[in-house]
């Protein structure tokens, strides 16, 4: 099923990701990954509660074809930087063809003439937002309005001399001034103790382990969403946060061994067991790893007639068994 939106900025053949997703055009990474969370709680097949086969269907391609390309080009920072970029292009585009411009939606007029547009558009945007698939059947009609929304508030941004971060355009960098010379003292003992006190806190190491279990509970979710890819760069970023983090490391060996990458799954399962033997997920997934091997083992005997425990398969990844 292909899907055709012809109003804001998709009339000039352009997909509009941040209207897909119902979020501002400024939006960040995390609130980006927020909304996505739960639009792919709605429609995916495993939490959606559409009630016919047909919504159903309609819900799984949304997800497939409209949200997720949509969440992976505005979290990739390197796309959301080329996106923006384009996006800029439209905004000085939208000045020079304002005129030609097609607005339908009340919401987007109501922009147009708005005295504080910045507060006025995340309001109506959120509204809208709220709606956005509360219906299946209207979701792209809502799209389209939010993206209406989205092409005014590009228009007024770019007519008031404003980039997309609400700062003004860029200009030319007035010429610093001479710093005076002053001359140089050498400072006493008891001038230097202020210094000493005013050095900053050394890192809290509570706030590191707090963004380490969210970052794990954040691939737990996308786990569940069969979302993998994004899985593994949640617990990525928590390894680099802590490297010896035997949690991270069994969730990722299973993360791997879900995608059928079972030598990454080796490495990281028997990180996490070398850290903890007893790391709950590691020993799960080593079992996982082990049941091909194990299936098998009994169609595959020596010449005296006895099975071959020599590992092979994916038993063999661990070594032989004891």
């Amino acid at each position: 099923m292909s899907f055709k939106i012809t109003q804001g900025l998709f009339q000039f053949d352009f997909t509009d990701h941040y209207a897909v997703l119902g979020v501002p055009v400024d939006a960040q990474p995390n609130p980006i990954r927020k909304r996505y969370m739960q639009i792919a709680r709605r429609l995916h097949p495993d939490s959606c509660k559409a009630e016919t086969p047909e919504d159903q269907k309609l819900a799984s391609d949304l997800l497939a074809k409209l949200v997720s390309p949509a969440y992976n080009q505005l979290t990739k920072d390197r796309d959301r930087a080329e996106y923006t970029v384009i996006l800029k292009t439209m905004a000085k585009r939208l000045v020079q063809e304002k005129d030609q411009l097609k607005i339908n939606s009340e919401s987007a007029k109501k922009l147009l003439t708005s005295q504080n547009f910045d507060e006025d558009y995340k309001k109506a945007l959120e509204e809208l937002a709220n709606q956005e698939y509360e219906s299946f059947s209207k979701t792209l009609e809502m799209i389209g309005q939010i993206s209406e929304l989205n092409l005014v508030y590009l228009l007024r941004k770019q007519s008031s001399g404003q980039s997309l971060t609400g700062s003004p355009l860029a200009a030319k960098p007035a010429p610093k001034a001479a710093t005076p010379t002053t001359p140089t003292v050498t400072p006493t003992a008891a001038a230097v103790t202020p210094v000493e006190e005013k050095k900053p806190a050394a890192p809290s190491v509570a706030k590191s382990a707090s963004k380490i279990d969210k970052l794990y509970d954040r691939a737990g979710e996308f786990m569940k969403l069969e979302n993998f890819t994004e899985a593994v760069v949640q617990l990525k970023e928590a390894i680099k946060l802590e490297p010896k983090n035997s949690k991270c490391h069994a969730l990722l060996g299973m993360v791997y061994l879900k995608q059928n990458q079972a030598s990454m799954a080796k490495v990281h399962i028997g990180q996490a067991l070398k850290l903890n033997p007893q790391e709950p997920v590691a020993l799960k997934a080593k079992k996982e790893l082990e049941k091909p091997a194990d299936q098998s083992s009994g169609k595959s005997k020596d010449k005296a007639g006895k099975q071959d425990n020599s590992g092979g398969g994916l038993f063999g990844l661990f070594g032989k068994k004891k």
